[in-house]
């Protein structure tokens, strides 16, 4: 019988965050779930170990401090919980166009979505190494292999160094028994077109092209056990990354510019 793992789940108050903790409590997971809404994890953490006799600690924390995620390693170490997985999941997007946003908008999208999640590996990782496993995925997006959009410009940006960052922490861990996995989904039903004001724009979208949170995190989980380093959720949208590559840079860049508008918020 294996000895039963933690996992830390950040943004895992809602959306794909909280699929995850859904799916790794009913794996035997013990948890700890991090986000900013501190009853909404609470109810969660009730939940789960109600319905999956799992263990759930809830830590508030916003990673948009500079401190948070030192802050966060402090408390686990504190209360002597070892992390056999990370979920680096917590992320939104910036809406309108690079100018219109002031720079701590974008200072903070910077250090919810590529500084907290790389320090958190960065801490958690010696701890994986020295036990000889370790399972750390990072939520990126299929926005990460596409060409840049107008609007939300720090956002695809942010996704392809989650991607690449993936692969090198893959290749310098695999044979200390840890594995990185950069999922990648694209649409996918959550709270996430809300808070970025675009929910009337991206629901004119066809429904073939969505996807729900509860399967992509599954198909994330079984990814990474599997030993996959990059993987994108739905066979649409691995069609979408492989039509792009074939694609002339210029004529990939021309259409993401005419077609931005149907799923980013460009108002003035």
């Amino acid at each position: 019988m294996r000895p039963t793992r933690t996992a830390l789940i950040t943004g895992a108050s809602a959306g794909i965050g909280q699929a995850f903790a859904r799916e790794l409590a009913q794996r035997g997971y013990h948890l700890v779930i991090t986000a900013r809404r501190v009853e909404r994890l609470q109810q969660l953490a009730t939940e789960l170990h109600q319905a999956q006799g799992v263990q759930v600690t809830v830590m508030a924390s916003d990673l948009a401090d500079a401190g948070a995620a030192e802050a966060l390693c402090a408390d686990l170490e504190a209360q002597h919980i070892h992390i056999d997985m990370l979920v680096n999941n917590a992320g939104y997007g910036v809406p309108g166009t690079f100018e219109q946003s002031a720079w701590k908008a974008h200072e903070d999208f910077l250090q919810v979505l590529v500084r907290a999640p790389t320090e958190l590996a960065h801490r958690l990782l010696p701890a994986m190494r020295q036990c000889g496993y370790g399972r750390i995925i990072n939520v990126a997006s299929l926005a990460g292999h596409l060409p840049g959009s107008v609007g939300h410009t720090l956002y695809a940006a942010a996704k392809a160094y989650m991607i690449r960052f993936s692969q090198s922490l893959a290749l310098e861990n695999w044979a200390r028994g840890v594995h990185v996995c950069a999922l990648c989904p694209g649409f996918t039903y959550s709270e996430f077109h809300d808070v970025t004001g675009a929910r009337e724009l991206v629901s004119r979208l066809p429904r073939w092209m969505w996807m729900d949170a509860d399967t992509v995190a599954r198909q994330g989980l079984d990814a990474v056990e599997r030993g996959e380093v990059v993987y994108i959720n739905g066979r649409i949208n691995r069609l979408i990354k492989a039509v792009s590559e074939l694609m002339p840079s210029r004529l990939a860049m021309r259409l993401s510019q005419r077609h931005s508008h149907r799923y980013r918020d460009l108002a003035d």
